[in-house]
């Protein structure tokens, strides 16, 4: 019996580590033009944070190549993050250490993700 109970504690261990935990996932931002292209009005060299995850919602700010970020959420090919380091701590539009939605296209991302 002891046996059973072990086993049984260990498989919650393994499903529990399966499991998503916001912020055990982090990113880098890739695949954009260098900042050296930026231009917010043409939308080159940077990723746009959004209210939400579509392009339909509003932009507040943006995030750049290299740029660190956590994950919170996923809803489709979209990730709620959170700039974590990077040029995101002052950006050249929009709020500092953005908290938002953005393509995950152009995220490099490992951990427990959502």
């Amino acid at each position: 019996m002891k046996h059973v109970i072990t086993l049984a504690a260990a498989g919650l261990l393994a499903l529990a580590a399966q499991t998503a935990v916001a912020g055990d996932c982090t990113g880098y931002v890739t695949g954009l033009r260098p900042i050296s292209q930026y231009n917010h009005a043409k939308g080159n060299g940077f990723l746009a944070v959004r209210t939400g995850p579509s392009s339909n919602y509003r932009q507040i700010s943006e995030l750049y190549g290299g740029d660190e970020v956590s994950v919170w959420d996923r809803s489709g090919n979209w990730y709620r993050v959170q700039c974590m380091s990077g040029r995101c701590e002052n950006p050249l539009w929009g709020q500092p250490n953005p908290n938002g939605w953005v393509y995950g296209k152009y995220l490099n991302i490992g951990g427990v993700c959502p």
